[in-house]
């Protein structure tokens, strides 16, 4: 079982990763599905059954249009999302969907698309979807879980007990931080080059540049969008996006170096967060980072500090990403990053940790300082809960990603100022943030009945 770094870092459209990208990625497999296996034109009817925090804030998240653009063909990294609203809207009110881009067949939303808030007993975030026949037997069937970051298993990994079906060889494993840092001193390699060793058992180095360079490319727009778009979210809480409005007084003030002082510096971390996650909540284009929720914290850190640093270097933009991609593998594998598996701790905390990790490895960290940095990010988001209002990626879920990307950059420099053991080690907190996770209620795990979701609504 092995994960790349192009497993946590995706591109995909907002505002969730886990209930839009995943549920949009596993509606698209079975409609390939019915076409591989010739059973697509004999489908007169499709169903979709959504359930746990899928159902809770489906609606919120898009999940219901996703899954139903998927079985349209669409898939999220290539998804036109000004063509898809269109058709969606047309197919809604022709009660008509055109499975795979090809095939039509009647389709009514009211009946045809199901919400149940009681979970399925393998994770929270689970779908099923069913094809028939004219004389309404089931043609195909299947259950999916989204579960986190836009991955998707469904019945077939359940029955292996496998998260990932890649059975890879990689020169290099580690199920853990400790097993990490050792093959590291034993290699004499930095966290970042271990893992591109790791990655080139899927592509050549160069490959592997020009992707992770083509990702951060999508992430730099993504912020820009963010500095120049400006309006109402949306989803009914008329929140204002903000992100345009900083900006312009950022690049008003009257201190030209704008590093200089640590409240400017934190302004410009926050904004660039903000711009972001804000693109996210408006159903923008978005990279997992590693997860939509918390896609704001990771490129963040790494536009500050190219930015303010000048350092244009590919090389440490890909050892960034490579090294933020070894703190991600750990908390998916030995915990979660699915906010309605373990919290908000999973994703934000997740990708802090990531953003310190990344940060420490260019700023020339030892391997032993990069778990440092990673443990101190995750650390102190320990307990976090994911309580959206209303369902949506909008509050607090912006601005939890602009104080938790400040809080990745103090993570590694803390770790960068300390050489000596330190007391907890990251393996540690990620156990604690697994255990957290199973003992959290599950009102507060991304079904928005509980904490801010509720208390925020007025009488």
């Amino acid at each position: 079982m092995a994960l790349s770094v192009f497993d946590l870092f995706k591109i995909g459209v907002g505002p969730s990763s886990s209930h839009t990208v995943g549920p949009m990625r596993a509606a698209y497999s079975f409609s390939q599905y019915l076409e591989k296996h010739h059973l697509l034109t004999s489908v007169s009817k499709v169903s979709i059954h959504l359930y746990g925090s899928l159902s809770s804030t489906g609606i919120g998240h898009n999940t219901d249009k996703a899954t139903i653009l998927g079985l349209m063909g669409f898939e999220p990294e290539s998804i036109d999302t000004q063509q898809s609203d269109s058709l969606l809207k047309t197919a809604l009110a022709q009660k008509t969907l055109t499975i795979n881009g090809t095939h039509p067949v009647a389709f009514d939303y009211m009946t045809d698309v199901m919400f149940t808030d009681e979970p399925l007993a393998y994770h929270p975030n689970a779908m099923t979807l069913e094809g028939h026949d004219g004389q309404g037997n089931v043609l195909y069937k299947n259950t999916y879980y989204s579960v986190g970051g836009g991955f998707i298993v469904d019945e077939s990994h359940i029955q292996q007990d496998s998260l990932v079906a890649d059975d890879t060889q990689i020169p290099y494993p580690f199920s853990s931080a400790k097993e990490l840092l050792a093959l590291c001193k034993q290699h004499n390699l930095s966290v970042g080059q271990l893992m591109l060793e790791n990655e080139k058992s899927w592509r050549s180095e160069a490959e592997i540049q020009a992707k992770i360079m083509s990702i951060w490319q999508v992430m730099q727009e993504c912020i820009q969008n963010g500095l120049h778009n400006e309006g109402i979210l949306p989803g009914g809480l008329n929140i204002k996006r903000r992100a345009k409005k900083i900006h312009q007084q950022l690049l008003q003030k009257k201190n030209s170096n704008l590093i200089d002082t640590t409240f400017t510096a934190m302004e410009w971390v926050n904004l660039f967060a903000l711009a972001v996650n804000e693109e996210n909540a408006a159903g923008g284009r978005v990279v997992t980072a590693p997860t939509n929720g918390a896609a704001g914290i990771i490129p963040a850190v790494l536009y500050y500090y190219v930015t303010f640093s000048q350092d244009l270097s590919e090389d440490k933009i890909v050892r960034f990403f490579l090294s933020a991609a070894a703190v991600g593998i750990l908390c998916k594998l030995k915990a979660s990053i699915s906010g309605a598996e373990v919290g908000c701790q999973g994703e934000v905390g997740s990708a802090c940790s990531m953003a310190s990790a990344g940060l420490t490895e260019i700023l020339g960290g030892t391997p032993d300082q990069v778990e440092h940095a990673a443990e101190i990010g995750l650390e102190h988001n320990l307990g976090l809960t994911c309580d959206p209002v209303g369902g949506l990626v909008q509050v607090p879920c912006i601005e939890r990603n602009a104080i938790a990307a400040v809080k990745a950059i103090n993570a590694a420099q803390m770790a960068l100022h300390d050489e000596d053991e330190h007391f907890i080690s990251l393996d540690k907190v990620i156990q604690t943030m697994k255990e957290t996770g199973k003992d959290m209620s599950d009102k507060y795990k991304e079904t928005s009945k509980g904490g801010l979701a509720v208390n925020s609504i007025e009488c």
